[in-house]
């Protein structure tokens, strides 16, 4: 699909950010599945040997947004801008990674640099398609300092401890090997 209008665009993001708030305050991302298609993907890398994809709403919303936002509770990611292409139907959302969890000098950890999104339209105030990116490097850096000091929910180490375990885990894949292209 090609050639959207400007204005459904620009109430797709309203719409897309204040979702993501709303989830965000509840500790629950799973609501945000229904901003899909049906057959939508989302994916994004896990560093040099593992990437993430999910295929369908459904995944999207039981892996994606449930299994992979586990221990995550508390964290925000507020979007710093968005680049809009209406002829393509193409979203760049750029964000923040935000805890809750402040450091001795009153700061919040969060990871250098920004994450972002990179979204397809496809229609009916639904995404198709997402990409996440983020630098995996300073992410791991930000969550070993918080290891450090001792600054982990239980959920986040559950969460640590499931993606570093032997069992693969449902839309884990090896670079080049998920169902779809991740690129």
């Amino acid at each position: 699909m090609t050639g959207f209008e400007r204005a459904e665009l620009d109430e797709m993001v309203r719409r897309w950010v204040l979702e993501n708030e709303r989830c965000e305050q509840a500790g629950d991302w799973k609501p945000l599945a229904e901003m899909y298609t049906e057959d939508a993907t989302y994916g994004w890398n896990y560093g040099p040997t593992q990437e993430f994809m999910s295929v369908g709403r459904a995944e999207i919303r039981d892996i994606a947004l449930g299994q992979e936002m586990l221990g995550l509770e508390g964290w925000t990611y507020p979007y710093q801008e968005f680049v809009v292409d209406e002829r393509s139907g193409n979203v760049i959302g750029l964000w923040k990674q935000v805890s809750e969890r402040t450091r001795a000098d009153g700061s919040h950890y969060s990871p250098q640099g920004i994450g972002g999104s990179w979204f397809r339209y496809g229609g009916d105030y639904q995404w198709s398609w997402q990409r996440d990116f983020f630098d995996f490097g300073n992410v791991s850096a930000l969550f070993l300092e918080m290891i450090t000091d001792n600054a982990l929910s239980d959920g986040m180490h559950k969460r640590i401890e499931r993606s570093t375990s032997k069992t693969p885990l449902p839309g884990w894949y090896r670079i080049g090997e998920s169902p779809v292209a991740l690129w």
